[in-house]
């Protein structure tokens, strides 16, 4: 049995492998897929009776994305014989940069329907389940009883906490990954036999604190990279086989080409799976991650729609359309006649404006523009304004021959 422990001694053996051994003595292996897992059966540490836990297995992806399409397509050629797959999203042109299972005609589809069709044509012995909807408390328990183990391709913290959360209490190993810009790191998070993700973070950052990979841009590679590394670790706990990332954190760098190890402990006090848990129950991900903070903070009249905008700039009305987006970004798209200033330079560069005049501040989808207001009313100005829904609503309404993203 593989070790579990944080300290890297002794062997473990869990409900997972005793489950997974007894599912594998019911069933055999066909001739076609003996030639076609033959690769697996020459390995000793497979061999048969591991081909056929893998049959056996059953796979929770969560989300659909850069790091669930290598984990799918990956996964599924090493033969695991039931993937799930959550996500509520559709197929985007920005998608295909990175996200390897969807194709250029799959544009608009949903994306478990795109994946669904590249595993089958893959491996059609495998099962594919597809689950088109967002995780949420209401579901995510429910969803994830059904699994032997869950791979964690999300892409915001709120969901990461609640899958955390859900297979603490289950008892079920979450193969963690995360990318952006140029970094990735995984782990695998198993709370009987180590800590959970809760012990290396206990509370999510603020909401639009951390940008996203729309926001701040993701290596198209990068993705694959740790994908495939939450593949191999998932592999291996249904195998039995092998030193597992359970108690470490694995980070690596793509730009200096190197890993590092963060040894994780075990934190007595976590909410989650501490020696006094006080999260007993799932915790609906956006009402735990506080929803728009920013935006809840302001009043009503200091939002502004894209129409309300559309209709101060055919009347002439006096104001500044403040563009708080990176140089990036703004390279995408932009609207005419706004002002460029990222958000962190926007307190020195608008030091000296008059605190009276009228500014409307938009970033990409309304979460930096409302972070940005609020530090504005700070400052004193009396008519800065938040344009909800951002360059996107604009686009989408006004200017559709510039590319969203």
């Amino acid at each position: 049995m593989w070790n579990l422990n944080t300290e890297g001694k002794g062997a473990c053996v869990d409900v997972l492998s005793r489950e997974l051994a007894r599912r594998a003595a019911e069933r055999t292996l066909s001739k076609d897929e003996k030639s076609r897992y033959s690769r697996h059966l020459l390995l000793p540490e497979v061999g048969g009776e591991g081909q056929r836990k893998l049959r056996s297995a059953r796979v929770l992806i969560i989300g659909a994305g850069g790091l669930g399409s290598p984990v799918a397509l990956y996964l599924a050629a090493a033969g695991v014989g039931t993937l799930g797959l959550a996500d509520f999203d559709r197929v985007e042109a920005s998608n295909l940069q990175r996200q390897i299972i969807h194709g250029h005609a799959d544009v608009g589809r949903p994306k478990v329907d795109s994946a669904r069709e590249r595993i089958e044509g893959l491996d059609p012995g495998v099962t594919v389940t597809v689950h088109p909807v967002n995780v949420t408390g209401e579901n995510a328990l429910d969803l994830i009883e059904q699994y032997d183990v869950v791979v964690d391709g999300s892409d915001n913290f709120a969901t990461r906490y609640l899958v955390n959360d859900c297979c603490v209490l289950l008892n079920k190993p979450n193969v963690h990954g995360s990318v952006f810009r140029f970094e990735g790191q995984a782990s695998v998070f198993y709370a009987p036999h180590g800590p959970c993700y809760r012990c290396l973070f206990p509370e999510p950052p603020p909401p639009g604190h951390m940008p996203n990979c729309a926001e701040g841009g993701v290596l198209g590679v990068l993705p694959g990279q740790i994908g495939l590394i939450q593949a191999t670790e998932t592999i291996k706990l249904i195998l039995g086989v092998g030193r597992t990332l359970v108690g470490r954190l694995l980070m690596f760098d793509a730009l200096g080409m190197g890993f590092e190890e963060l040894k994780i402990g075990k934190w007595r006090d976590c909410p989650a799976c501490g020696a006094s848990p006080t999260i007993t129950e799932p915790i609906d991900y956006q009402v735990f991650c506080g929803g728009d903070a920013a935006a809840e903070a302001l009043a009503p009249d200091e939002h502004l729609s894209v129409t309300a905008l559309k209709e101060l700039r055919d009347q002439g009305v006096d104001h500044v359309l403040v563009d708080v987006r990176s140089p990036g970004e703004a390279d995408i798209c932009r609207i005419a006649g706004s002002r460029l200033i990222p958000q962190r330079k926007l307190a020195e560069a608008v030091g000296d404006w008059p605190r009276d005049r009228l500014l409307v501040v938009h970033c990409r989808s309304g979460v930096r523009s409302a972070e940005s207001v609020v530090a504005l009313k700070e400052m004193g100005f009396t008519r800065a304004r938040s344009l909800d829904g951002g360059i996107l609503a604009w686009l989408a309404a006004y200017d559709d021959e510039q590319p969203a993203y």
